[in-house]
């Protein structure tokens, strides 16, 4: 998983896994899916980041199994 902010656009992405995109779509006007061909989320796009999604702060816990 890789999530980078871009400060010049305030866009967040957030890359769940490395696969082929065939389709994006749209939640709202703000929010994009990437999908590949089973259906199944590759990657979210959410623009207006720093008012909707709390970034670029950012916290990251990995928690045991």
């Amino acid at each position: 998983m890789r999530v980078r902010y871009f400060a010049s656009t305030d866009t967040l992405f957030i890359e769940l896994r490395d696969a082929e995109v065939v389709e994006t779509r749209g939640l709202d006007d703000d929010t994009l899916l990437d999908v590949d061909a089973q259906g199944d989320i590759c990657a979210i796009t959410i623009e207006h980041a720093s008012t909707r999604a709390g970034a670029p702060g950012f916290s990251y816990e990995r928690v045991g199994a």
